[in-house]
């Protein structure tokens, strides 16, 4: 069993045995329970660390809270407060830096690596375990200390000279002094506090909960002195950790399929029980940031989320009978990468290369049997904008684009004016004036101005400098409507100054058409946005801010596809899951479907807007980025060596005017400050034929080794539940529920 954390506090076990301090070991399986003061925790428990160095802190509950201070006994500070400010000493910690040079999944191995660097080198040099990933099972030869990182960058262009290129610095803190808390303000009282103090706050009833920094917790808070200053740690059941950390990692709002979230609960529980005791020099197992896992309390809770925790409660995947390092990545970009390629640590089984694709993948065709061919004004076409107003009743079902090319019809105009403004709840004027025969754009526009009572605008917020200015023309356009025309402009209904043309120019169907869908939309957007999530029957099943919808689609509705903006009418489209729509829908039935479309492909995580991207960047600010880890000078160029499986760069050579470096895995992204490391480089020159920018085209976001939650929901989406996602991304695992 392992020792508690808090060994100055073995004799209150031994006094007091109904209380349970926090340094003792949680029963990982099991329905043991735990008592904090006759607080009930049941196991497992897990400890957070909300804040380390702490200097000022905090706390309320909802329905009160008992503050105990402890050192060899319990002392109630106070019975039921609402809310205690503690004040700390905050330690001046001095910062060091080490040398990384070297790392191998054999311990004798880095020995013997140590022993070779001691022989050329006049620093201290030791093995130590760990990697960045959390994988267990590295050890890692350093060099140090170094005072600052200018000295670490120093002596590495040392160790270049001497043959020593495989270098990575690596910051530590360290605390001048002991810590402990002063004072605590609790019920308008002021009490000092006893040195290597430790309060808990525990709620008064099972229903408060506590709150720190405007977030709310289940469990109790504790606050205790360490070597790196004052630490406040939130105990609490895993369970209920769990559901925070889901809903944080994956959100439900965006990705709202249950089979994802339970894959992510499962995923979520095994990495904290497996890398329970992490921090245990400090008094907890893991921090609330992404080095362990996002954890945002009860806030951050959702009812989708939450339930698949509890569907799931107990889960976790193993392989050959023993808990995996359960990583999991934001967005892929296609497959995920064997993890020694990424981390430089051991290769494990289970986390190998897997394709983003889903062979079950299914499709959903959508056909509808209306057609809208392209409608041009003055070179634009304004299709889109008809269909908007037909899809709204404002004008009658025409997709003939030799209607919309005729003059406009002063009767036609009237009735179509009037349905757009009664669309945002106008009153019908008494004497809304008149179009008399054909209409002119002049006639058009102070009509729209009467009806939609637009004078006042034009009057009290545009200058008459800014009208004159703007335009200027003759044209046969009076003052009045050159100001008229000015502010139509800056609302983006009329495309510009040249298009306007004399005033008294004939206007057609079409053109009055776009710019009463303008106008509209000048006030608000009338569709529907949410995503596809498939058909039922003969229904379409839409998901909007969290809740499903359905609506069939009528025939005669305008079925469009968007890539990028560039819009497109179509009979017909075949759609996976994911897809962003937007839509109107009048009587049940949709008249207007819209589909964005993120890229032409099947991948899982397709829709993420991390799935591509692009960053140029000069070489001078490049260079700075990269001079922060390795001094190389003013860069020169890179080389992009070896690719993973993935095709994932696994090596960067950096050329510098001082020195040259090598760069591997997943320090690649770091060095570079990029998304991931799945990327292209192409390079600009510049009149004399230097490098003036590198351009780097990648896809994904993250460190790509384990679970895509991206793809999990694209599986989901699919019709895959978790068992089945965990699989497919982690490698011959077995799923066994432990408690």
């Amino acid at each position: 069993m392992r020792l508690p954390p808090y060994p100055y506090l073995k004799y209150v076990f031994a006094a007091l045995l109904s209380f349970f301090l926090l340094g003792g070991e949680p029963v990982e399986f099991g329905s043991e329970k735990n008592f904090f003061q006759d607080y009930l925790i049941p196991k497992p428990v897990i400890h957070i660390g909300l804040g380390v160095n702490l200097s000022q802190i905090q706390i309320s509950a909802s329905a009160g809270m008992k503050v105990y201070e402890v050192k060899t006994n319990y002392h109630l500070i106070a019975g039921n407060a609402d809310e205690a400010f503690i004040k700390g000493n905050k330690e001046h910690l001095t910062e060091k830096y080490l040398i990384q040079v070297a790392q191998t999944r054999d311990r004798e191995e880095a020995e013997r690596r140590a022993q070779e660097i001691r022989f050329i080198i006049d620093r201290k040099v030791f093995v130590t375990t760990g990697n960045e990933s959390g994988v267990a099972g590295s050890y890692k030869v350093v060099i140090g200390d170094f005072l600052t990182r200018e000295d670490a960058l120093s002596y590495i262009i040392k160790l270049n000279r001497l043959g020593v290129r495989d270098t990575w610095i690596v910051r530590e803190e360290v605390t001048e002094k002991e810590s402990r808390p002063l004072w605590i303000l609790i019920n308008d009282e002021l009490k000092s506090l006893r040195d290597a103090t430790v309060l808990y706050f525990i709620p008064s009833s099972p229903q408060s909960y506590l709150t720190y920094k405007g977030r709310d917790y289940r469990g109790i808070l504790t606050l205790r002195a360490s070597h790196k200053g004052i630490v406040l740690i939130n105990t609490l059941n895993m369970e209920d950790y769990l559901k925070a950390v889901v809903p944080s990692e994956l959100s439900p709002y965006t990705f709202p399929r249950i089979e994802a979230l339970k894959a992510q609960a499962v995923a979520a529980r095994t990495y904290a029980m497996k890398n329970l005791g992490q921090y245990r020099d400090l008094g907890f197992d893991l921090v609330d940031t992404p080095r362990s896992q996002f954890y945002r309390g009860m806030n951050a809770e959702h009812p989708l989320s939450t339930q698949a925790v509890e569907e799931t409660a107990g889960v976790v995947a193993k392989y050959k009978g023993r808990l995996i390092e359960a990583l999991y990545t934001s967005t892929c970009g296609g497959a995920t990468e064997d993890v020694e390629n990424v981390f430089l640590g051991p290769a494990l089984p289970y986390l190998r290369s897997t394709e983003c694709v889903y062979e079950k993948q299914r499709q959903w065709p959508v056909a509808t049997q209306a057609y809208l061919a392209p409608v041009y004004v003055e070179g634009r076409n304004v299709s889109p904008d008809i269909a908007l107003m037909i899809s709204l009743g404002v004008i009658p079902l025409h997709t003939d684009p030799a209607f919309f090319g005729e003059p406009a019809d002063a009767d036609d105009m009237q009735e179509w004016v009037d349905r757009a403004s009664s669309l945002l709840g106008k009153p019908s004027l008494e004497s809304p004036g008149t179009l008399v025969g054909g209409v002119t754009i002049e006639g058009f526009l102070t009509y729209l101005v009467h009806v939609f009572g637009w004078e006042e605008r034009i009057t009290r917020l545009l200058l008459d400098k800014e009208a004159e200015f703007v335009f200027n023309s003759g044209n046969g356009w009076s003052e009045q409507s050159r100001s008229m025309v000015v502010y139509f402009l800056q609302a983006g209904i009329l495309p510009s100054p040249e298009s306007v043309g004399p005033h008294d120019r004939a206007l057609s169907r079409g053109e009055a058409a776009s710019y009463l869908a303008k106008m509209l939309s000048s006030y608000r957007d009338f569709r529907d946005a949410g995503i596809f999530q498939g058909v039922e029957g003969q229904e379409l099943e839409l998901r909007v801010n969290g809740d499903s919808l359905n609506f069939s689609l009528a025939p005669e509705a305008f079925l469009i596809r968007n890539q990028d903006g560039h819009i497109t009418f179509v009979r017909s489209l075949d759609l996976l899951g994911g897809e962003s729509l937007r839509w109107i829908h009048r009587d049940g039935r949709i008249v207007y479907l819209e589909v964005l479309y993120p890229v032409y492909s099947n991948l899982l995580d397709r829709s993420s807007k991390y799935h591509s991207w692009s960053v140029r960047t000069s070489r001078e600010e490049l260079g700075k980025q990269i001079n922060r880890f390795y001094p190389i000078g003013e860069l020169q160029d890179l080389v992009l060596g070896n690719r993973g499986r993935s095709q994932r760069l696994m090596e960067l050579h950096i050329k510098g005017s001082e020195t040259d470096a090598v760069v591997r895995g997943f320090r690649i992204r770091t060095v570079l400050g990029l998304r991931e490391t799945l990327f292209v480089l192409d390079k600009e020159f510049d009149a004399e034929g230097h490098i003036a920018h590198f351009v780097f085209t990648g896809k994904g976001w993250g460190h790509g080794v384990g679970l895509c939650q991206v793809g999990a929901f694209g599986m989901a989406q699919a019709g895959a539940d978790f068992q089945e996602i965990l699989k497919k991304y982690y490698r011959s695992i077995t799923l066994d529920k432990i408690y």
